[in-house]
C-alpha cells in the first residue's frame, strides 16, 4: 500500500495526474513484467499491436505470448521521430494497442508534445489502447518529457509503465509499476497474478521512501547523465564517429560506416577482441533488421574514468 501511494504522489507532483492507489496502480516485477502482463491481458489472438522500431526486445516476445501480431513502424535515424502517417496506414480492424516509449531505448530520442498529440488523435479516433513505457522518464536532457496519458482524452485509454531499476538504479530489486484506469489495470492484474505473487516486499518500503523524497536526486541524476552524454558523444565525434545525438536515456547510437565498418555486427564483434570495448548492434532492436544494420549502441552511464578509457581505446581504430 505504501508504494502504491508513493507512485500516486509521484504522478501527481510531476505530471498532475491523479490515480486511485487502491484500483489504478499495480506493482510488478520490473517494467518488463508490466509490459508483458499488459499486453497479454489486453491482446487477443490475431489482434495487432503497433510498435515503433527500434524497440525494447521484450515487446516482441510479449506480443507473441499474447498470440497477437506485431506491426512495426520505423523511426528513421538520426532524428527517430514518430511517423504518424505510417501509423494511420498501418491501422486495420484488428489493431488493438499502440506501444510508445519516450525517452526512447535504444535511440535516446525524446518524443515531442506535438508528436504525442498526433498519436493521441489517432488512438482516440480508432478507439485504441496505448501502453506508454516511461522507464526513462527522468532522463530527458532536452525538451519536455510529456506523458501521453496527460493529454485530453488519453487518461482513460492509457497504461503508463515505469521502474525503480531506471529511476533509482535499483536494477536488482526488479520493481516496476503500472498506472491507469481501473479496467485496463485489472486486465494487466489478471495476468500478473499468475506471473508473480508478490514482488520485493521489503524493498517496496524503501522505494516508497525514495519516490516520496527523491525528487532532488532525480534532478541530480538527469544533470549527471547530461554531462556524461555531452562528454562521451563529443569524444566520439572527435574520433570521427557519426553520432545520433541522444536527447534522453543513457544510450548513444553511432553509424559504424563512419569508421569504415560495413555493418554493426562486424564492428561489435571486432572491438571487444581488438580494443576491449563493447557495443550492441542496433539491428537486434528492429523487426526489419536491415534498417538498423549500420548502427551500434553504446551506454554512457559510467564514471568519467571508464568513458575516458573507452575513448582512448576507440581512438586506436
Amino acid at each position: 500500500m505504501e508504494l502504491r501511494k508513493a507512485v500516486v504522489g509521484h504522478q501527481k507532483r510531476w505530471y498532475g495526474i491523479d490515480n486511485d492507489f487502491a484500483t489504478e496502480v499495480l506493482i510488478t516485477a520490473g517494467a518488463t513484467e508490466a509490459i508483458t502482463a499488459a499486453l497479454i491481458g489486453l491482446v487477443d489472438t490475431d489482434d495487432e499491436v503497433i510498435v515503433f522500431e527500434p524497440f525494447y526486445d521484450s515487446y516482441r516476445a510479449a506480443v507473441v505470448m499474447a498470440r497477437g501480431k506485431l506491426v512495426a513502424i520505423t523511426m528513421e535515424a538520426p532524428e527517430y521521430k514518430l511517423d504518424i502517417d505510417a501509423v494511420r496506414k498501418a491501422i486495420t480492424p484488428r489493431t488493438k494497442v499502440i506501444v510508445v516509449n519516450t525517452p526512447h531505448n535504444p535511440s535516446g530520442a525524446v518524443t515531442s508534445r506535438e508528436e504525442l498529440q498526433a498519436l493521441a488523435d489517432v488512438a482516440i479516433e480508432h478507439n485504441l489502447v496505448v501502453i506508454s513505457d516511461e522507464v526513462y522518464e527522468h532522463m530527458a536532457f532536452e525538451g519536455e518529457h510529456v506523458l501521453i496519458s496527460s493529454l485530453p482524452g488519453m487518461r482513460e485509454r492509457t497504461l503508463t509503465i515505469s521502474s525503480a531499476g531506471k529511476l533509482f538504479s535499483y536494477t536488482g530489486w526488479k520493481i516496476g509499476w503500472i498506472t491507469g484506469p481501473k479496467p485496463l489495470v485489472d486486465a494487466a492484474k489478471t495476468v500478473k497474478q499468475f506471473l508473480t505473487f508478490v514482488v520485493g516486499g521489503p524493498f517496496q518500503y524503501a522505494l516508497a521512501e525514495a519516490l516520496d523524497n527523491g525528487d532532488q536526486w532525480l534532478g541530480d541524476l538527469r544533470k549527471s547523465l547530461t554531462q556524461s552524454r555531452d562528454y562521451f558523444t563529443s569524444g566520439l565525434k572527435s574520433l570521427g564517429f557519426e553520432v545520433h545525438q541522444p536527447k534522453g536515456t543513457y544510450f548513444a547510437t553511432v553509424d559504424v560506416r563512419s569508421k569504415g565498418f560495413a555493418t554493426a555486427d562486424e564492428f561489435c564483434q571486432t572491438i571487444p577482441k581488438s580494443i576491449g570495448v563493447v557495443a550492441i548492434p542496433s539491428h537486434v532492436f528492429y523487426e526489419h533488421p536491415e534498417r538498423g544494420a549500420a548502427y551500434a549502441r553504446f551506454a554512457f552511464c559510467k564514471k568519467n574514468a571508464v568513458l575516458d578509457a573507452a575513448l582512448e581505446r576507440l581512438a586506436k581504430l
